[in-house]
């Protein structure tokens, strides 16, 4: 059992004589990729040796069990760990998604329900900046359409990890699950009569270019178009033509960006933006008969495709794919998203695993 392991032992070995090497850090990029692999590593090969030391520890309680009945309990309690740390290792070395070590591009768009779906992007944003900041990544706001009356027509926020975080803990890992649509039904505050709606707000998740050269992009394939910057109702909120619009020409893919002051700081994030999108596009193209989780995200904005619903009148959040619900929907708009996700993280795992069973089977 677990053979394939002592090459990762093996390779973490490697890992760690190349980190020791001050060359390696005059290359940020691949000193950045080598740590997100020897962390990745090193809870393996640590989940792998508490497995054998408790193996080697329940052997010989076993055996001091033939003279001493005292150790047979013993022995029973460290079969159970070795089973629980057999759970978790086999776990770990699950198939992983590449991108789950990536920062992401976060985009809301409000959809059916007018100014109400908004309004609930905006608390969408808030919920994830909350989430984000409980999560210890930074966030930037990178572009943003405000309505009339509060909240979002559409909103991009860049989501970075501070420093090398553990496996599975990167904000691609845990967010790449709100990529979907987003019910929301509750009394509207333009609503006169105390009736509940219900609207939608779009969300994509989009991991990102980890550099310019990740991403190749021809500037003779780019279209730029500067215009002046806008505020709700569109009363000007700049004086220049700071605003720019960015057109790729072979995909059709249109990011523009106005948030910054200057048209230089705009362009830069819209190319931010740009290259997270192709990256995405490129390898839904590449990885197309495993794209389960990016065709999941769902681009229309349409109340039928849902995949959550946060019902206010209820204090209710359900998700359609798992099933989990729980009724702290307003602790959850403030941030604690964590055992929801969580909920996702674990029907991946649950999933995962009872493929490989299958793959396993005779």
């Amino acid at each position: 059992m677990f053979e394939g392991v002592e090459a990762l032992v093996s390779e973490h070995a490697e890992l760690e004589q190349r980190l020791a090497d001050p060359s390696v850090h005059s290359d940020p990029g691949l000193a950045k990729r080598l740590g997100r692999r020897y962390a990745e590593l090193s809870a393996i090969v640590k989940a792998y040796a508490d497995w054998r030391q408790t193996g080697d520890d329940r052997a010989a309680a076993l055996e001091l069990a033939a003279d001493d009945p005292a150790f047979a309990a013993e022995a029973a309690e460290l079969e159970a760990r070795q089973a629980a740390l057999m759970d978790r290792l086999r776990m770990m070395l699950l198939p992983r998604d590449p991108n789950d070590d990536r920062d992401v591009i976060l985009e809301i768009k409000a959809g059916e329900g007018g100014a109400e779906s908004a309004l609930f992007a905006g608390d969408l944003l808030r919920m994830y900046l909350r989430f984000a900041e409980q999560s210890g990544w930074s966030t930037q706001v990178l572009d943003a359409e405000e309505s009339d009356l509060g909240g979002y027509k559409d909103v991009s926020v860049a989501v970075k990890a501070r420093g090398t975080p553990e496996p599975g803990m990167a904000p691609y890992a845990r967010l790449k699950y709100e990529g979907g649509v987003h019910r929301v039904q509750r009394v509207p505050v333009t609503e006169s009569q105390g009736r509940i709606h219900t609207s939608a707000a779009g969300v994509l998740v989009l991991p990102e270019a980890e550099d310019e050269a990740e991403v190749e992009i021809n500037p003779n394939d780019l279209r730029i178009d500067v215009f002046r910057s806008s505020g709700p109702g569109g009363q000007s909120v700049n004086t220049t033509d700071s605003a720019v619009r960015i057109t790729h020409l072979p995909t059709g893919i249109v990011v523009s960006c106005q948030n910054e002051k200057s048209q230089l700081q705009n362009k830069e994030q819209a190319m931010r933006i740009l290259r997270a999108r192709l990256l995405a596009a490129a390898q839904e193209e590449a990885e197309r008969e495993a794209s389960d989780a990016r065709r999941s995200q769902v681009r229309t904005v349409d109340r039928s495709e849902r995949v959550r619903t946060y019902n206010f009148p209820e204090n209710r959040i359900s998700d359609h794919r798992t099933g989990y619900k729980a009724y702290n929907l307003n602790d959850v708009i403030d941030g604690d998203l964590g055992p929801v996700v969580q909920s996702l993280v674990d029907a991946d795992a649950e999933a995962a695993l009872a493929a490989t069973a299958e793959g396993d089977g005779p």
